[in-house]
């Protein structure tokens, strides 16, 4: 008997893709294997490096993806509380993106995709503070408010905050911090 099945996956790419970020929300992006994903899509163990060549290339789509979705989060959000809404909400709704565009030594940080979208997250990010009262500084104003959405977002994922958020909505006790913090008039929104 011969082997001669035709192979056809369909989108291996994305199957791949969808595979790395399950393992990284359960497990962490330690536990990523290409020879794991292969198997979980049902493919050749060399298949995934068609697509990403190693462990890092995939990890740097997988960073290059989450900056694009984040870049599109943010640019919905009318002014800067509501993008430090956006940014918890991302957080929540792509935990193995979020974890992974944060920790640059697992990807390649010159690569010209992920550059692209992390620059027009940036550019969102910026635009954000622009909604701002003029302050004396406007690049430590958006590192307080980056600061802010970030360390609240990654207490949030990493559990740290369950007491403190109960069963109210993170995304509604972040508008709070938001409002305590900052001044009514710098700060607008709800």
């Amino acid at each position: 008997m011969t082997s001669d099945r035709a192979y056809h996956h369909g989108d291996l790419r994305r199957a791949v893709l969808t595979a790395a970020l399950d393992v990284i929300r359960t497990e962490g992006p330690a536990a990523l294997s290409l020879r794991d994903l292969a198997r979980r899509a049902g493919v050749s163990h060399a298949a995934p490096a068609h697509h990403f060549k190693d462990r890092t290339g995939l990890l740097t789509a997988i960073a290059a993806e989450g900056y694009t979705l984040f870049a599109d989060a943010l640019a919905a959000a009318p002014d800067l509380r509501e993008r430090g809404v956006a940014y918890v909400r991302f957080a929540r709704a792509h935990p193995a993106h979020f974890q992974v565009m944060f920790q640059p030594d697992l990807y390649r940080t010159d690569d010209p995709d992920l550059l692209a979208a992390k620059d027009r997250a940036t550019a969102e990010l910026r635009a954000g503070v622009a909604t701002l009262s003029p302050t004396d500084d406007p690049r430590l104003t958006g590192v307080a408010a980056w600061s802010l959405a970030h360390g609240f977002a990654t207490l949030l994922l990493s559990g740290n905050l369950d007491d403190a958020v109960g069963d109210r909505d993170p995304e509604e006790v972040f508008r709070r911090i938001g409002r305590l913090l900052f001044n009514s008039e710098d700060m607008p929104g709800p």
